[in-house]
């Protein structure tokens, strides 16, 4: 009798989940080919930073309170999931930026940050008289940088645009996006059309400004839909839902228990076996939907370039959620949040919020009439003065620096902390060579990797390179039947 194959999934973040999605069927639910599936988490919690709750009377998100919605993964598995009628796109536009003390609009035509026309840049008074030929000379006499090789999105900056619009304008945005900074965050992995347009040489603004090509602003809508969605659930739903259906389709999910060894089986039922503190699966094939240093700890003794993934670094991060009376307290006319560079000088320290978002601007769900939801975000790769503080300390220090950057804050009627120690991998310069390595070195093994350490930090990267493992696997089983 023919035994039935087994996968192992260790991690249950968003891209585990989705894994486990795919390998019962997706949408169409298991078959009799569908494998056994066990998911292990180490944590109580499945769906990783995908986490909602109540909060002032709504139901909030303690992590990503969208997602990127013109790339389909999200959006395509809320909808195999029944969740289409929660689907709700972002209600509005724009940003402004904490420059020398004072709110200024972001200009249009940024991408990631980095402007595409140094007309734009006249308005920012903000920006000085030499931060702005920069960008004219760009346009028009641009700086030689030549690039071959992976280089940090710094360097690229620096050498095209000038040391201050790169800190004061472009790393707020783009650093703020990874909590990293962008004199160490690879430009290929990170932002691949910034190295692309630099390996093209000239005009690095011309570059980027003729390589959107898409429409902008409302055709594009009309076109290609929201830029930015949400659930009237909140994000967290997601996870939970794809929770609740996977049991019913008899996935086995364990929580709070950590995989502590994947060996080759000496039985032979199954060619793998999972450990963990009490229990050991046998496994047809394992994907490891882990933080890289895990991945890298339990295949290290497979191929010793599977040791560099545990160089693979996260940035702690925190956010901090306010209701505030909207008689007391005055937001930008327009925008859904405030940027801010780092290093800011403020009460003979620096500050310690890098990026300040309105909630109930961006999605019509969360207002209710006389308050205002916003969010504050601290916390860099290299600014861990958050993990210092206590929740009531980091939320008063938090909200008088809210008060210098909007000038009219009252006290807060609620306010909530939510920690993510290590929310958001790093991708350094050689992070693509680094992970082809280390999926090339399990390539003669039924184990594959996913998850935001590897193709991308988004909730849509982290669905898509879940669904793709699991597609591998698959393969790999019905090559092997």
């Amino acid at each position: 009798m023919s035994v039935r194959t087994s996968v192992v999934i260790i991690g249950g973040g968003i891209a585990g989940l989705a894994a486990a999605w795919e390998l019962t069927g997706a949408d169409k639910g298991p078959d009799q080919s569908s494998p056994r599936v066990e998911l292990i988490e180490a944590s109580e919690h499945l769906g990783g930073a995908l986490a909602s709750d109540e909060f002032a009377g709504r139901v909030v998100d303690l992590g990503p309170d969208g997602f990127l919605a013109r790339r389909p993964e999200a959006v395509t598995l809320a909808r195999e999931l029944g969740l289409e009628d929660r689907l709700e796109a972002i209600d509005a536009a724009g940003a402004s930026i904490w420059l020398k003390g004072a709110l200024e609009p972001l200009p249009g035509g940024l991408v990631l940050g980095v402007p595409t026309n140094a007309k734009a840049l006249k308005a920012m008074k903000g920006l000085s008289w030499s931060s702005r030929w920069s960008a004219w000379r760009d346009e028009h006499a641009p700086r030689k940088f030549k690039v071959t090789d992976d280089v940090s999105i710094g360097a690229i900056l620096r050498a095209k645009l000038g040391s201050e619009l790169t800190y004061q304008l472009i790393e707020p945005m783009v650093g703020g996006i990874q909590a990293g900074r962008v004199d160490e965050l690879s430009a290929a992995a990170v932002f691949p059309a910034l190295f692309e347009a630099a390996q093209r040489g000239g005009s690095l603004m011309k570059s980027l400004r003729s390589g959107a090509g898409a429409p902008s602003g409302p055709s594009a809508e009309r076109v290609l839909g929201p830029l930015f969605m949400s659930l009237t659930s909140g994000v967290g739903s997601l996870a939970s839902e794809l929770e609740r259906q996977l049991r019913e389709r008899g996935v086995v999910i364990r929580t709070a228990t950590s995989a502590t060894a994947l060996r080759p089986s000496p039985s032979g039922t199954y060619p793998w076996e999972v450990d963990t503190a009490d229990t050991s699966t046998g496994a047809s094939a394992v994907i490891l939907a882990t933080p890289a240093p895990t991945a890298g700890r339990l295949t290290a003794h497979l191929n010793d370039h599977l040791a560099e993934l545990s160089s693979i670094n996260s940035a702690g991060a925190a956010m901090i959620t306010f209701v505030f009376d909207a008689s007391d307290t005055e937001l930008p006319a327009t925008g859904t949040g405030v940027l801010i560079p780092l290093g800011t000088e403020w009460n003979n320290d620096i500050m310690m919020t890098t990026a300040l978002t309105f909630l109930d601007r961006k999605w019509p769900h969360l207002r209710r009439e006389g308050e205002i939801l916003l969010r504050a975000h601290v916390g860099r790769i290299d600014d861990r003065r958050s993990e210092v503080l206590g929740d009531d300390a980091l939320i008063e220090r938090v909200r008088h620096e809210i008060t210098t950057v909007l000038g009219r804050v009252g006290v807060p009627l609620f306010a909530r902390v939510q920690r993510w120690p290590q929310g958001l991998p790093q991708y350094y310069v050689g992070h693509q060579e680094l992970v082809a390595r280390a999926r090339q070195s399990l390539a003669p093994f039924a184990i594959r990797l996913a998850g935001s350490a590897y193709d991308g930090v988004g909730i849509p990267a982290s669905i898509g390179s879940g669904r793709r493992a699991a597609r591998e696997v698959r393969e790999l089983l019905s090559a092997g039947a």
